[in-house]
């Protein structure tokens, strides 16, 4: 017992490093990082805006995306201004129960836009592949029922994390090679067996990443093959329209969080790449998401077009 360094018993303190390799860029990263967010911040406040405002899009996929803009304001919460003190600042230090509350809301919070992902495309199958049923099946207090089910399911399972780390006693670092708290970057630094942690984070990334992508997959083989049993050809591009917005967001977002996920555990990417990939992959899809919608949305480019004052005209 005498031969652990005391410090590394129950530490109360960890230290952030940002991103090894390449702290003599670190502050330029941060504008890059910092622009990235505010686009981010402002595509979701207006879509905050906007849903709730416009009669037009007070319908399911509509209030699922309202939700996924709060969610993805969120995440950047969680994550850029800590990691912008650690970039400009060098604030490096943070209190290990702080850090652990930040990898709480960073994986539930990842967790609730995957569960998000999935009710969206429920939505996009009921519509295509059962029109006729869609508003008296999506009614609003089955949609209350599925935002509570994907809030409970993450809040459960994600909030096991932290307890598991918070029982273990010994480190042989405090030293985070990351630029924010993510589990298997914390689960890394224990001194002991941490079998339960890998597995366990393995368990609630399948459970909920891979539940999702898996029964968003399903949901689109069906909604295919009922586009294209459409006798029109005019009416099948209609139907694929409706859903290409969505397409675009599910692919960037399981296409980077698999990457992500599996080069950190299994691959042999080096600790900056991993960490700007990881990073991207939380901060890009935020700020891709009302993009995509507004472009693809009329209701929302001209709602948004007068929020700007300029000409709703010019957005047609």
């Amino acid at each position: 017992m005498r031969s652990i360094n005391m410090s590394y018993l129950n530490p109360k303190t960890v230290t952030l490093i940002g991103i090894p390799g390449l702290e003599h860029m670190q502050f330029w990263i941060g504008f890059l990082f910092l622009g990235v967010c505010l686009v981010a911040l402002m595509g979701n406040i207006f879509l905050l805006i906007i849903i709730p405002t416009e009669r037009s899009l007070h319908q399911p996929m509509y209030i699922f995306l309202a939700v996924l803009a709060a969610t993805d304001l969120g995440l950047c919460a969680a994550i850029v201004p800590k990691m912008l003190a650690i970039f400009w600042f060098g604030s490096c230090s943070m209190a290990f129960d702080t850090c652990l509350t930040q990898l709480f809301f960073i994986h539930a919070l990842q967790g609730m836009e995957s569960g998000i992902l999935l009710a969206m495309a429920f939505d996009r199958y009921v519509a295509i592949c059962d029109p006729l049923r869609h508003t008296s099946i999506l009614t609003p207090l089955f949609l209350v029922r599925i935002l509570l089910m994907v809030a409970i399911r993450t809040t459960v399972l994600v909030g096991i994390l932290p307890i598991l780390l918070k029982r273990l006693q010994f480190f042989q670092s405090v030293v985070i090679v990351h630029s924010y708290c993510e589990h298997m970057a914390v689960v890394k630094l224990a001194a002991e067996n941490v079998h339960v942690n890998k597995s366990y984070g393995l368990f609630v990334a399948f459970a909920i990443l891979g539940f999702d992508m898996i029964f968003v997959f399903i949901s689109y083989v069906l909604i295919f093959h009922a586009v294209f049993r459409l006798p029109q050809k005019e009416t099948r591009l209609k139907a694929f329209n409706t859903c290409t917005a969505h397409i675009v967001i599910f692919l960037e977002f399981y296409i980077l969080a698999f990457f992500s996920f599996f080069s950190h555990r299994f691959g042999h990417v080096s600790p900056y790449a991993h960490i700007l990939l990881s990073t991207t992959y939380l901060l890009v899809p935020p700020a891709l998401n009302p993009i995509v919608y507004g472009v693809k949305t009329k209701e929302i480019r001209k709602r948004a077009a007068q929020i700007c004052i300029l000409k709703p005209d010019t957005w047609q």
